[in-house]
């Protein structure tokens, strides 16, 4: 590495640091700010507009036109609407916000946005005969998110008079079964999307039940049990999953039943009230502060440097407020888990219960309490792995659908995890990760592409085929295979093809896109960066990005992010705090060179007391 691009390197990482521990200010934790939505503003004013509608009511009839507003400032300029102001318009999103101005009946004032949804979506589904089977051809057998949009369409009045027996029905009354048995079932939804069943599948009963007598005694029969049960999901500020389209699809359906009054709507009414923000948007979640926070412990160098000790222990002992110590009442998860937020609505998983696992071990307190914690942590994430020998993101053996199969970047989070806490394991609990690490690894064998790449699951790029994201993957995996910990069979070979796979994706101007060819965003270089400056080679490769960033980094204002989060049922965001994060990872790294963040015999910050 030149000695120019050393010194501006550092003074970039060294400004990037005080950006991030800035953001950190005096709480105990980061937050974050996630992505304004066009989806979830859309359907959080069709929600509390039908509660309005069904009470005859007008309370909420202010957040209903500034929320309307919000659509027809951001709407693009082919018409259409994408997840975030920097995504792509697309088919749902667009649907959704032409479905919030007829459910609202404001086609009169805002004509002109209403001519442009309109044509976007005859050109996108070949006329708006095809705009349901269209819908439905984008998600496939998975239901969790077609019907619900087909649905709010049917109740905006978007598809006519006939338009609820255009919605597929949903088998809402196998709610009343135990969860054990959800997974041999092979529901056409995935395993977060209960309270989904549950509201969407009454409301369709509701509005356009069943011609078969007996399914429709049955399911009128299940009414009231699965509304117990939906009240039993819902956590006590009303959000589920703090996510505004599942919240708001959940309030709309009731309301639409005429039970805007019911608790669970009243409640998810109340939370949309609450994470509305001041310009009239609403984000996809309401923040991802454990994610964001295991991050950044993860990525800050030296970190007495950065925090004092009585910071760091603050954030150590928030860390561990937020592991959860009961089965969780939603997923039925057992207690030792992590979820990605510290809210009410969050649920255990398994990438943030591994983030959660090394950002403690990074902290470096070697106390009873951490020991306790990481053991329960580990154990949570030993009996998440499926059969195939990966770690899927919620529950063991839901493997029918995408979001909740096995995925190669949650599988090697969960090695990276068990590898820091290995040797402060019992005997039993040694043993077990070892036979887990020894399938963990058989799995990433197995689940890598013939080009050396491997396909993340929570993370995408629009440039990319498929809008898959191989170099998040790739560099994720390369991250914990490149340590020099994993040993195994294969190991090697797999080293060596995702790194091939991460050279050639390179672009010309030194930075990475989500796959080759693709624009170059600081996320993804940042990621690519961090991965190969841990292999002992192409130390070329990794200047070059490494110049790249230094050049997109130069100035002093927040970078900005890009939309390569992919959310529940394929929806887009993009993180604040995600480019700053990746960089200062990625610059600590490189300017460090092979060997010092991740392999064996690194001293930590801490006195030698933390090794990752």
């Amino acid at each position: 590495m030149t000695a120019a691009l050393r010194e501006r390197a550092e003074g970039v990482l060294d400004r990037l640091c005080r950006v991030l521990v800035g953001e950190l200010g005096q709480r105990d934790h980061w937050v974050g700010e996630l992505s304004g939505s066009a989806l979830s503003t859309a359907v959080a004013t069709i929600a509390l507009g039908e509660i309005d509608r069904r009470t005859g009511r007008t309370g909420h009839a202010g957040l209903v036109e500034n929320g309307l507003r919000w659509l027809a400032d951001h709407v693009h300029a082919d018409g259409g609407w994408g997840d975030t102001l920097r995504s792509r318009s697309n088919l749902s999103t667009t649907a959704l916000g032409w479905a919030a101005f007829g459910a609202a009946g404001a086609d009169a004032r805002y004509p002109a946005v209403i001519r442009a949804a309109h044509g976007w979506l005859e050109r996108a589904a070949g006329g708006l005969d095809g705009l349901v089977p269209a819908i439905e051809g984008r998600y496939g057998k998975d239901r969790t998110f077609s019907v619900p949009i087909v649905l709010t369409l049917a109740l905006s009045g978007r598809l006519g008079a006939g338009g609820w027996r255009r919605v597929r029905p949903l088998p809402f009354e196998l709610a009343s079964l135990p969860r054990s048995w959800f997974g041999a079932l092979q529901l056409p939804v995935v395993s977060y999307a209960l309270p989904a069943l549950i509201a969407l599948g009454q409301a369709i009963h509701h509005h356009a039940p069943s011609r078969w007598l007996p399914v429709r005694w049955l399911r009128q029969a299940a009414v009231n049990g699965t509304l117990r049960r939906l009240e039993g999901l819902q956590p006590e500020n009303g959000g589920f999953l703090e996510a505004t389209p599942l919240t708001a699809f959940v309030t709309l359906s009731l309301a639409s039943m005429d039970r805007p009054d019911h608790p669970v709507a009243r409640r998810a009414a109340e939370f949309l009230r609450a994470s509305v923000r001041a310009d009239g948007s609403w984000p996809i979640d309401t923040n991802l502060a454990t994610w964001v926070s295991t991050l950044s412990v993860k990525a800050l160098p030296a970190l007495g440097d950065w925090l004092p000790e009585a910071r760091r222990e603050r954030l150590r002992a928030w860390l561990l407020g937020q592991q959860y110590r009961r089965e969780h009442p939603y997923t039925g998860a057992a207690p030792g888990g992590w979820a990605w937020t510290d809210l009410p609505g969050g649920v255990p998983d398994a990438d943030d219960t591994a983030g959660a696992l090394v950002a403690l071990h990074r902290l470096g307190a070697d106390d009873r309490a951490t020991r306790e914690a990481a053991e329960r942590g580990v154990g949570w994430l030993l009996d998440l792995q499926n059969r195939d020998g990966g770690i899927p993101t919620f529950c063991r053996g839901w493997g029918a659908l995408p979001f909740d199969r096995s995925a190669p970047e949650l599988t090697a989070h969960a090695l990276r995890a068990w590898g820091c806490w290995e040797g402060c394991l019992g005997p039993a609990m040694a043993a077990r990760v070892a036979r887990a690490r020894r399938r963990a690894l058989r799995y990433l064998v197995r689940s890598q592409r013939e080009d050396g790449a491997w396909l993340p699951l929570w993370f995408g790029n629009e440039h990319a085929p498929g809008d898959a994201n191989p170099v998040y993957g790739t560099s994720q995996v390369l991250t914990v295979l490149g340590s020099g910990r994993e040993q195994g069979e294969g190991v090697a070979g797999m080293v060596q093809r995702g790194r091939a796979f991460l050279v050639a994706a390179q672009g010309g101007d030194g930075g990475w896109g989500g796959a080759p060819g693709g624009p170059s965003t600081i996320e993804e270089t940042a990621l690519a960066v961090r991965a190969l400056s841990g292999l002992g080679e192409g130390r070329g490769e990794v200047e070059r990005g490494m110049a790249w960033l230094v050049g997109r980094l130069a100035g002093d204002a927040m970078p900005e992010a890009s939309p390569i989060g992919l959310y529940f049922a394929r929806l887009w965001y993009w993180e604040r705090l995600y480019p700053v994060i990746f960089a200062v990872d990625a610059l600590r790294c490189g300017l460090a060179g092979p060997g010092t963040p991740e392999r064996p015999g690194f001293s930590g910050d801490q006195g030698g007391r933390v090794r990752v």
